[in-house]
């Protein structure tokens, strides 16, 4: 993750513990992304998205024989079937960067609170990850990583684009027993790389690498059997 920049703290006192402290922790380490990433061509667009973690008031918080809390979760939305690019698959919200976003931070706010409804006045931006290649829609995007502060309400917007929005806990996608490696196939080469099963529904691809290196580098990673290995579909 070089390259990052901070985010600006919050003007209260909040203290830095658990695993907001962990996640700010994480994007100051440098790592490798895990999984490889083909590169993007010339004039790729630039974009971002927005990699928000919260707590779920629904969940009463634990923490026996897990790594994390059990309320802390994350956002994520399934994008519509008939897009051009990426059909069907979980994402972060987000988007191309457009003429009047001022940085990568304004375009992952601006997306999510169009495709999601998010107030971003309740989002602290704890930090952007370096820019990463997306090869398939052509496009170099930058993790924006944050906290939700004082969550709101999220729906699809608008059903041509995202069809769910959803919040994910993190120790469900923790859990060795949901993980395995996704390979592709493209152009005679086979891509491989991390992946979850949250309920028959597949987290792989570029959000589950963000997904695997952020956990890596929160030490919030359990063990789990990388050789266990299925296709995917576009």
């Amino acid at each position: 993750m070089d390259g990052l920049r901070l985010g600006g703290m919050t003007s209260d006192s909040e203290t830095l513990h658990g695993a907001r402290a962990e996640l700010i922790a994480a994007a100051h380490r440098s790592t490798t992304w895990s999984g490889p990433f083909p590169p993007a061509d010339d004039g790729a667009h630039a974009a971002s998205v927005l990699v928000l973690f919260g707590r779920l008031d629904s969940i009463p918080a634990r923490t026996d024989e897990l790594t994390v809390a059990a309320d802390l979760d994350v956002l994520l939305q399934r994008r519509a079937a008939t897009l051009s690019s990426h059909p069907g698959q979980v994402s972060f919200p987000g988007g191309r960067r457009e003429e009047q976003d001022a940085d990568a931070v304004a375009t992952a706010l601006r997306e999510a609170q169009e495709e999601t409804g998010l107030d971003p006045a309740g989002v602290e931006i704890l930090a952007t990850l370096s820019e990463l290649p997306l090869a398939a829609s052509n496009h170099l995007v930058t993790p924006v990583l944050a906290w939700w502060r004082s969550p709101s309400r999220v729906v699809a917007v608008d059903h041509a684009e995202t069809v769910e929005v959803f919040r994910v806990p993190v120790a469900q996608l923790l859990d060795p027993r949901i993980r395995f490696t996704s390979t592709i196939t493209r152009m005679g080469r086979t891509w491989k790389g991390p992946a979850f099963d949250v309920d028959g529904t597949i987290v792989w691809g570029f959000t589950a690498m963000v997904l695997d290196g952020l956990f890596d580098q929160a030490g919030w990673t359990r063990p789990w059997d990388r050789s266990v290995e299925r296709p995917v579909t576009v």
